[in-house]
């Protein structure tokens, strides 16, 4: 009887070799990219911390604050600090989106593969359309 039955496949640990074969579910990758968003947010909270406070001292540094945008900081250009800010709009808006998702999951017990999935490539569409939106307006395109 047990020769009958179909050997089920055995799932081991990737090994650094086989990452280029091994394809991550999307759910997966939003997974990590919201422990990668989360770290961004973190390390970056001196510089939002920052952007506040000189955003609402004064008009002066108000002022201030905007030329960081169009002349940059010291010996970084303005560019590279808008790549920043974009890459921290990013960060927050992937976070709050995934956690709503797993809110939402956790609230009607969504667990099936396929809600899952459907969930995790609405997160990651979401996320990069709002992103874009935002990073146009902070590009000046809008």
């Amino acid at each position: 009887m047990a020769d009958t039955l179909k050997q089920r496949p055995e799932f081991r640990n990737i090994h650094v070799t086989e990452l280029k074969n091994y394809r991550l579910p999307p759910a997966g990758i939003v997974s990590i990219l919201h422990r990668i968003s989360g770290m961004v947010m973190f390390l970056l909270l001196p510089l939002v911390i920052w952007l506040f406070d000189t955003s609402v001292t004064s008009e002066v540094s108000f002022d201030s604050f905007r030329s960081a945008f169009e002349a940059g900081l010291g010996p970084v250009p303005g560019v590279l600090v808008k790549l920043v800010v974009l890459g921290l709009i990013w960060a927050y808006l992937h976070h709050f989106t995934a956690g709503v998702r797993h809110l939402w999951m956790d609230a009607t017990h969504s667990v099936t593969k396929e809600q899952g999935r459907s969930s995790a490539v609405a997160t990651l569409a979401i996320s990069l359309l709002l992103t874009a939106a935002l990073g146009a307006k902070l590009f000046g395109l809008y």
